[in-house]
């Protein structure tokens, strides 16, 4: 995105060029919370257990710039729920 500065005020504004701005893309905009909860709602309740877990995990983790072995903890969960 490309910035300019108007100084016509005296103190500088950002002035915002839409020449480079990018189009928000169309995908998906109109998807209700029915639809994006289909596939968890409609999988088999093992899977949907595994799901559950993962989500609660990745909030737990929202808090930290980066958060550290997620994906270790997702592989347990895994193996966890599939024993």
């Amino acid at each position: 995105m490309e910035r300019t500065f108007d100084y016509s005020e005296g103190f500088p504004e950002v002035v915002i060029s839409t020449v480079l701005a990018e189009n928000r893309s169309d995908y998906n905009q109109n998807a209700s919370l029915k639809e994006v909860q289909e596939p968890i709602v409609s999988a088999a309740p093992e899977v949907r257990k595994i799901i559950e877990r993962v989500l609660e995990l990745e909030k737990d983790k929202l808090y930290m710039k980066n958060p550290r072995y997620i994906n270790d903890d997702i592989m347990q969960i895994v193996k966890e729920e599939v024993q």
